[in-house]
């Protein structure tokens, strides 16, 4: 982390912070556009990560200061929607204020610092809804496991800022272990950790988009369009990825485009997902590759979600003798993934050839060279308390933070707030 978020929040408020917390990025190995048609993704989390510090703030006021645009920002949360990246830390208040985990008074002082790329399709949303979820309820002397962590921050940019995003960045943010990728079954939330022995790039074209723009949004209508009619061949029918494979010529003949597009591509990424998983925990990584240069045509004609800039990395990676690479994220625009081969003889040469064409190639169309770093994969959130003071400063009722109970039954954040409507596979008992 390149800066200092405790500083950051002395600095901003003349006070040290009681609670730190962080949560990670995040690159998806594969499965795309699954999650929130209740398939499997396979994500990892990166080493860059979005960190958060809170204190005690006025009552229903969230005191902003960020990295992100350096602006100190106050945001009566209660008080209609806040625009900009703002709302995601309301939202978070208004879950947690809705569990019964929101600190007294339901008003924080924030300060947020991070290296995680907006836009670039590697979930800095969920790192930095994860990382205030964590952080907020520590402040208010609750102990959250991981997937309660992962409910809030998805229902607050899901519910409250209007992203139809599925839950596997908040999931992985949340549950990530070092070292290893998360197969995750987005209708069931079952999940389970499986090493890597690959190596593997990322390479940030610095495309960025803005889920919230519309693109996001309408492919998840027109795959819940897709169900709809393909309910009329299979009633019991519930998650486009519940498709039985077998039956595609069936599924053609169902849909009309760009509705059937849509759904070969979330059918045949489902297959994908769970073979990738079995030959990723069996260490068959170059037929593991060839599978991601297949998800990413995938993407790029039948989804219809890659960027020019990516498809240049993409054929520069494979011309190069990569093993596999693809698109990260929601697509259009935003980084790829590399899967790299055995070290030649221990020098690299093969790493250096893949990205001397990435970069030559890329150069050579955009004028510029997209920026490639390694990726290690990373652990999941964490949150610590800073002071131990038990004094307060004002009449405040809430216990001091590390005097920590858990969620009880009762507004436990496992619980939806009342009037939530959440959309999506494996969230309903949430």
């Amino acid at each position: 982390m390149r800066h200092n978020v405790s500083a950051m929040f002395r600095a901003a408020f003349g006070v040290a912070p009681r609670v730190v917390a962080s949560a990670p990025g995040r690159v998806n190995l594969i499965g795309e556009h699954t999650d929130y048609n209740g398939g499997p993704v396979l994500p990892v989390a990166t080493a860059a990560r979005t960190s958060v510090a809170v204190g005690p703030g006025d009552e229903g006021v969230l005191e902003l200061i960020s990295t992100l645009d350096g602006e100190r920002t106050r945001i009566d949360w209660r008080d209609g929607r806040p625009v900009g990246w703002g709302a995601y830390l309301a939202g978070v208040m208004s879950e947690l204020d809705a569990a019964g985990a929101a600190p007294a008074g339901a008003g924080a002082r924030v300060a947020v610092a991070s290296d995680v790329p907006v836009g670039a399709g590697l979930a800095s949303s969920a790192a930095l809804t994860v990382a205030a979820a964590q952080a907020l309820s520590l402040l208010a002397a609750v102990r959250l496991n991981p997937r309660q962590l992962a409910g809030v921050a998805f229902r607050a940019e899901h519910d409250y800022v209007g992203v139809g995003c599925g839950i596997m960045d908040q999931m992985c943010a949340a549950l990530a272990r070092p070292g290893h990728a998360l197969l995750l079954e987005c209708a069931s939330l079952a999940a389970r950790h499986i090493p890597i022995r690959g190596r593997l790039l990322l390479v940030d074209t610095g495309t960025r988009h803005e889920l919230t723009g519309g693109a996001l949004n309408e492919r998840r209508a027109e795959c819940e369009a897709a169900v709809a009619r393909l309910k009329l061949e299979l009633p019991e029918l519930e998650w486009l990825a519940s498709w039985p494979a077998r039956w595609l010529p069936r599924l053609k003949r169902a849909l009309p485009e760009p509705l059937r597009s849509r759904a070969l591509h979330v059918v045949g990424e489902t297959a994908r997902t769970r073979f990738g998983a079995q030959l990723l925990a069996r260490g068959h990584m170059r037929r593991f590759g060839e599978l991601l240069y297949e998800a990413h045509e995938s993407c790029r004609r039948l989804y219809e979600c890659s960027a020019p800039e990516l498809d240049v990395v993409v054929a520069a990676a494979r011309r190069a003798g990569a093993l596999g690479a693809r698109l990260t994220g929601a697509g259009w625009g935003g980084a790829v993934l590399v899967l790299l081969g055995k070290r030649d003889g221990g020098r690299g040469k093969g790493d250096a050839k893949v990205t001397r064409e990435i970069r030559r190639a890329f150069k050579a169309a955009y004028g510029r060279e997209p920026s490639i770093t390694a990726v290690r994969p990373s652990g999941g959130a964490r949150g610590k308390c800073v002071t131990e003071r038990r004094a307060r400063t004002s009449a405040r009722s809430d216990p001091a933070p590390c005097m920590l109970r858990r969620s009880g039954r009762s507004g436990s954040p496992h619980r939806r707030a009342r009037g939530a409507t959440v959309k999506g596979p494996g969230w309903r008992n949430w």
